[in-house]
């Protein structure tokens, strides 16, 4: 993979698609005890990498994959759905990602105009999961599925670790660091997802994070949360 502005544009943490909202799972693993400090989060980051991070980055490849091989009027946009849709156990994770999708789909739009994001509300009228969304922008950007892959595993852990500063009052500095750590292990999750993305649809990976998916219905109830989800 090389290097590109766009790639940089579409991980930071700033571009306004409503991730900062969102904690990953994490506020609900840190109100049960789960994570506590550097170490647990280490653990929450790796765990939810090689779960949801390989699920989303699998849906968001075979994306990408089927934009580069297809016109966007020959792609299967309700079996892709379907199969995000089936991949996500808590409703309430499932209303999630269509927001972020949506609101990704919305940002991108004025990032980089294309009639492929202007066509995905009609296609998919119940919005796009985030992990579609995230393959159809990284496409417009000018990105290959492999680069998708990496900015969708580099998502799943930024956005939980950047949550835990704010959750546990850990050193910024240091959880950069821990972000860094992971890179290897992001990457190789990213080509596992590539591979994958180019088979059939229905035989994309699919490992779930189950107690996070039950605490997200939890969470959901609590009277005071700093975030979403």
């Amino acid at each position: 993979m090389s290097l590109s502005y766009s790639s940089l544009v579409l991980a930071d943490g700033r571009f306004p698609a409503g991730g900062y909202a969102h904690s990953g799972g994490l506020e609900a693993a840190v109100g049960a005890g789960r994570v506590r400090d550097l170490a647990s989060l280490h653990e929450f980051l790796l765990g939810r990498l090689c779960t949801v991070g390989l699920t989303e980055a699998a849906l968001s490849a075979a994306t990408a994959v089927r934009l580069e091989q297809d016109p966007p009027t020959a792609v299967a946009w309700d079996d892709l759905g379907a199969e995000a849709h089936a991949r996500i156990a808590s409703p309430r994770l499932r209303e999630t990602s269509r927001r972020l999708g949506r609101q990704l789909v919305r940002t991108a739009r004025a990032t980089w105009p294309s009639q492929l994001l202007d066509s995905l509300d009609p296609a998919m009228k119940d919005g796009p999961h985030l992990s579609i969304a995230h393959g159809c922008v990284g496409h417009v950007a000018g990105l290959d599925a492999f680069a998708i892959a990496v900015t969708s595993t580099y998502g799943t852990v930024a956005g939980p670790a950047t949550a835990a500063v704010r959750l546990l009052g850990l050193d910024p500095a240091a959880v950069s660091g821990l972000i860094a750590t992971l890179a290897t292990d992001a990457e190789e999750v990213a080509a596992t997802a590539v591979e994958a993305g180019g088979g059939p649809l229905d035989e994309l990976p699919c490992p779930a994070a189950t107690l996070v998916e039950i605490e997200s219905e939890r969470h959901e109830q609590w009277e005071v949360r700093l975030f979403a989800s």
